[in-house]
């Protein structure tokens, strides 16, 4: 997020502050004693040796109750015990010499460090109260009315100015703690989408093996098929054509129209072949990317088979991972073909789609249609071509939506996620 601090930023933060609280206290009681030290032969008060051993003993304080343990900010009614016995050792301090206001506060940093909530208000009004002692003159001047009333406005503006500013420090704190919890969130959030998409990238690896092993065995059902529908049966058709033709004897109407039948099944099923074999020759895809593939196809297609056909490609061309590519080349190869053996269609037009996540490809022709919820009992193969290019797409977490009416041609859209060679996605 745009200008939120990292976790490691407030840390840092919180280690700055808690060395400053740590210091400062024990730098401001240094300097208290130095100057009282330095003004106790000018200034009437207490003998010095009494004021040093009250310092020390604050030093050994702040030293004893926070310094040496500073787990102990963490249970608060210790932490009151302390804040009490602060107080007091900066008031016995001030009562000794004014020029202790400067230790006094320190006293603010210790009131947030060692109270919770609406204590901190308190503790920092008691110390704006001493502080407003020592900038007095001491406790000696509040014996007097004009010094009690200029005591009395001081300490109002210190009390004043001291809880705004811990008041909004305050708030402050307790947004760095909400900030700091939610890039907590957040970071817990990134780290578990992190190994969803590590899981969800090894799935689609394992989907993709199992694609390339029943691939495999998809093809050779495919062939065994298309070796049974068309090349079996017109060979078979040419041995009976011949042994009709031999039946006939010498050559006459009836032997060469046995022959010339023969003939025609032959060629029929070369065609058959040759189809076959280009069927199972993905060359298309290791020399191009799919768009150029699918335009050979369909040119060659569209030439053999005399019937028009395009392709129109729209989006952003990527290089996909091989198996979804082959994938859509087998969709489109499997889809003119049925077009060439029923649809009697007279255009073709094949669109290819990339988008964000996912690639299409929609097959339409102008042909004479179907019911696609009726079995094709008229055909050869029963519908098998759709079968395979249904379970083919689905190999690779795909599907295969088939529109079509008799007598309105029909329409075959393939859908699968867009993985880009490489894993990306």
């Amino acid at each position: 997020m745009t200008g939120m601090p990292t976790a490691g930023r407030l840390d840092d933060w919180e280690r700055r502050m808690d060395r400053v609280v740590r210091v400062v206290p024990y730098v401001a009681l240094a300097v208290s004693t130095v100057l009282a030290w330095v003004a106790a032969p000018h200034l009437p008060g207490p003998p010095l040796p009494g004021t040093l051993a009250l310092a020390g003993l604050a030093a050994a304080w702040m030293l004893w109750m926070v310094t040496l343990h500073p787990d102990w900010a963490e249970r608060r009614a210790l932490m009151a015990v302390y804040f009490v016995g602060l107080i007091a050792l900066i008031a016995a301090l001030i009562a000794r010499s004014p020029l202790f206001g400067f230790f006094a506060f320190a006293g603010y940093l210790h009131a947030v460090y060692a109270l919770r909530g609406a204590w901190r208000l308190v503790g920092v009004a008691a110390i704006a109260v001493l502080s407003s002692v020592s900038q007095v003159g001491g406790f000696a001047t509040l014996r007097s009315g004009p010094g009690l009333a200029v005591f009395a406005v001081i300490v109002v503006f210190n009390i004043g100015l001291a809880g705004a500013m811990t008041f909004l420090g305050w708030v402050t704190t307790e947004q760095a703690e909400r900030r700091k919890a939610m890039i907590a969130e957040l970071a817990e959030a990134n780290s578990k989408l992190e190994a969803a998409m590590a899981e969800n990238a090894g799935l689609h690896a394992q989907l993709l093996a199992q694609a390339r092993e029943a691939g495999v065995l998809d093809e050779r059902q495919r062939m065994a098929g298309e070796i049974h529908d068309t090349l079996a049966q017109g060979l078979t058709g040419i041995v009976t054509q011949l042994e009709a033709a031999d039946q006939a004897g010498s050559p006459g109407p009836a032997w060469y129209r046995h022959v010339r039948t023969a003939a025609q099944l032959a060629r029929d099923s070369l065609t058959e072949a040759r189809r076959s074999v280009q069927a199972l020759r993905p060359q298309p895809l290791d020399n191009a990317p799919l768009p150029q593939a699918l335009t050979e196809v369909v040119d060659g297609w569209s030439a053999m088979s005399g019937v028009a056909a395009k392709l129109v490609t729209t989006g952003a061309v990527q290089r996909l991972l091989p198996e979804i590519e082959m994938t859509l080349l087998r969709t489109a190869q499997e889809a003119l073909a049925n077009v060439a053996k029923h649809a009697n269609a007279s255009r073709v037009t094949l669109t290819l789609s990339y988008m964000e996540d996912m690639v299409s490809l929609d097959v339409r022709d102008d042909g004479g249609g179907f019911d696609p919820y009726v079995a094709r009992t008229d055909r050869p193969d029963g519908g098998y071509g759709l079968t395979a290019m249904r379970e083919r797409v689905r190999r690779v977490a795909g599907t295969l939506e088939v529109e079509s009416e008799p007598g309105m041609g029909t329409a075959i859209s393939a859908c699968v996620p867009a993985i880009l060679a490489g894993g990306r996605r």
